[in-house]
């Protein structure tokens, strides 16, 4: 059943559609849908929501959202988060990946964004950072010209995949294109300050055979002084179709880069520009490598199971100014040496693999069909630490040191967890869907770190046991709208970056505890026709021994970060997306889409115990709206996004004003960004403003790389693309 346009709702539909010609009161038999082909433009650039059951993942009853890329105008080149997830409600975007860091951060709730700590960050279903508990940063993420959509499941994702608190971000890497045996696409992209981007990829079938690779480069001098960066990014997935209900394959993706970071600003020196640069001899490199294996088979067509495993290893270096005295403390050439002081000198490398299976399986349960999916997660994790070696007086990117590291310190996790879930239905309407998983994480530290003239040797190892559950429901109000609700607990143990942390000018409260808490959600979402798509939902979080910093005053009255347990807080709020498409609600079978969307949250997240009770969670945005205009036709699409995000505090003692870096009030700020596709035959022209009014904002302060201090946002920028296929 070819069809020529198609929107996200539609594809909602259809998701919906497929579980219930699967749940519909049959005898024994399971019905299959008729192969729909996308053909065109979708002309509705919405947000959808997940089916009920996917590749083995329960989803019923849980907040998700699927956004498939190829719908939004965008500045894919950078990777520019605002609007590829901006329609996402409550999404709090760190932007470092322009301004001296190799990937922006996010989170959802309240929660921190900082490097997506508290996401499961995921690329074609696997882990992509380095631990999946003892260092879960995200350095890693796939260019956006490659991923075909992004996937997110809030924190009732606990149960299938982890537990984080804020849930899942999945990015689906494209697959080899249907029906040819080879097609080229190159995409050329260039810019303000400097930017150039180049995308290239190749895909297609060759008999039981597919394959699909890409390689990115990318180049960009920086919108401060001191911030140039390239990478280099690429990927390859040969697959094996053994039968129609067999398939096995291998990908490979990696990452190359070298990144110059211009240092953090004081609150004085960034009123006065955002364009100032404090450090001009800072450098950061993170190669990573990420080897995938896996194999699909569905032995019944009630029966699925699946298996990947994939082995990361990456690294980590910089070289920067020592921090002591935070950006205040001038870079300048010591006259009594006539050479700069000596840089420090940090080096990481992550080792680690990961196997989860899954099976799934539905089976008669009375009158109704229900479904059973579990599996079981075995992770290990090998991470080296060293920091503190003295460098060169140099500038250039030297990671050589003098004398001996001042930590050199070896980490393992070890993590095995089971898990599983069942829908149960009542009718073709309600599901009820309980879930149970269990968690065992073993944690070892060994080496050693030089405290004043001490030599420490930490020789540690520390066993965690905990189970989560969960239930989520959901009722089919009507045939393509449903309230839902879920309530799933979430855990989140101490890093090794919270133990020991790299480049960090914060103390370290020796006595830190693991978190714990919960996810709730209740919402109702669906579609009205073709025209109106909409998902709103209240949500209620406990966050239980959450870490932070605080700002304490030393005996000399000097301000210093102190990283410990800052207490317990609560998360509550709304979080709302609609859409409304005003040209198809005049005409249903209109050729054009005019839609007008808004993506809005209000967030109270608050400390409810401890010494900051009453506080604002620090980097907790109360509000984030984000409304827009898009048009597109055929050949055209264009999108005008409106983004405001509140004020939020650097730490929890929601000081205005501090000494010390990390501590100090981020202000609210509103960027405008436009974007415009253009399609003729298989060439796409692309152009765009970013932050068309030019705003002086800043989304992160930091106490480490690549500051400290504040780290501006990029300011004003165009981009200019061309795509072709072949």
């Amino acid at each position: 059943m070819p069809v020529k346009y198609i929107t996200a709702a539609t594809l909602a539909v259809m998701f919906m559609s497929s579980v219930q010609s699967q749940t519909a009161k049959t005898k024994d038999t399971v019905k299959n849908l008729t192969p729909v082909i996308v053909t065109g433009y979708k002309t509705v650039n919405g947000v959808g929501h997940l089916m009920e059951i996917k590749d083995g993942i329960i989803y019923a009853g849980k907040k998700t959202e699927i956004i498939v890329t190829d719908s939004l105008d965008a500045n894919k080149a950078i990777n520019n988060t605002r609007q590829l997830l901006g329609r996402i409600p409550g999404l709090n975007i760190v932007e470092t990946e322009t301004g001296g860091f190799t990937a922006n951060g996010i989170a959802t709730r309240g929660l921190n964004p900082i490097q997506s700590i508290e996401m499961n960050t995921r690329q074609n279903g696997y882990n992509v950072s380095a631990d999946v508990y003892g260092y879960n940063e995200a350095y890693y993420l796939p260019p956006m010209e490659a991923v075909s959509r992004i996937e997110l499941v809030r924190g009732a994702a606990a149960l299938q995949f982890g537990a984080q608190f804020g849930g899942l971000v999945n990015y689906v890497v494209k697959d080899a294109p249907a029906g040819k045996s080879f097609e080229f696409t190159t995409s050329q992209t260039l810019g303000s300050f400097g930017l150039f981007n180049s995308f290239n990829s190749i895909g297609g079938h060759y008999k039981k055979l597919s394959y699909y690779s890409f390689i990115q480069y990318r180049n960009l001098d920086g919108y401060r002084p001191n911030s140039q960066q390239w990478q280099l990014s690429g990927f390859g997935r040969l697959q094996y179709n053994a039968t129609p209900r067999l398939n096995v394959g291998v990908e490979y993706s990696l990452l190359r880069n070298q990144v110059k970071m211009p240092g953090g600003l004081t609150d004085s020196l960034f009123n006065i520009s955002s364009k100032i640069s404090t450090r001009s001899r800072n450098w950061l490199k993170s190669p990573w490598n990420i080897i995938a294996a896996y194999a699909n088979y569905n032995p019944h067509p009630n029966t699925t199971l699946s298996l990947k495993t994939t082995y990361l290893f990456s690294s980590r270096s910089l070289v920067w100014r020592n921090e002591d005295g935070g950006p205040a403390a001038a870079d300048d050439i010591d006259p009594a040496t006539n050479a700069f002081v000596p840089r420090e000198v940090g080096n990481e490398n992550m080792n680690s693999s990961t196997t989860e299976f899954r099976f799934s399986h539905n089976y008669k349960l009375g009158k109704n069909l229900s479904t059973i999916a579990g599996g079981a997660r075995f992770a290990y994790a090998w991470f080296k630490r060293q920091g503190g070696g003295e460098g060169t007086t140099g500038s250039d990117f030297d990671l050589s040191i003098n004398g001996d590291w001042g930590y050199n310190l070896d980490f393992t996790t070890t993590n095995l967890a089971p898990f599983v879930e069942n829908i149960f239905r009542a009718g073709n309407k309600l599901t009820i869907t309980p879930g149970l998983r269990f968690e065992y994480i073993n944690s070892t530290a060994k080496g050693y770190k030089i405290v004043d003239t001490y030599k420490l040797s930490p020789d540690e190892s520390r066993n965690r046991y905990f189970p989560l559950a969960g239930i989520g429901v959901e009722y089919k109000a009507a045939a393509n709208t449903s309230l839902y609700g879920n309530i799933s607990q979430a855990y989140r143990p101490i890093d090794y970056s919270q133990l020991e942390p790299f480049g960090v000018a914060a103390i370290i409260d020796p006595n830190l505890k693991d978190a714990r808490g919960f996810n709730s959600d209740l919402g109702y979402r669906g579609i009205i026709k073709n025209y109106f798509n909409f998902d709103v939902s209240v949500f209620y979080l406990a966050y239980n021994n959450r870490i932070g910093e605080v700002v304490k005053t030393d005996a000399g009255g000097n301000d210093y970060a102190y990283r410990t347990n800052t207490g317990n807080s609560v998360h509550k709020g709304i979080e709302s997306y609609t859409e409304f498409n005003l040209l198809k609600y005049i005409h249903p079978t209109s050729k054009y889409g005019l839609s007008i969307f808004n993506s809005f949250a209000y967030i109270d997240a608050s400390y409810t115990s401890g010494e900051f009770k009453g506080n604002r969670v620090e980097t907790a945005n109360k509000i984030i709206n984000r409304a827009g205009v898009n048009f597109c036709t055929r050949q055209f699409s264009s999108t005008f996004q409106v983004n405001y995000t509140g004020d939020a505090y650097g730490d929890a003692s929601n000081l205005k004003a501090s000494d010390n870096p990390v501590g100090g009030y981020i202000p609210a700020y509103t960027v405008l960004d436009f974007s415009a596709t253009c399609k003729i035959d298989n060439y796409i022209l692309k152009a765009g403003i970013n932050n068309i009014a030019g705003a002086s904002y800043f989304t992160r302060r930091t106490d480490e790389y690549p500051g400290p201090g504040i780290i501006p946002s990029i300011g004003r920028s165009f981009y200019i693309g061309f795509t072709a296929k072949f």
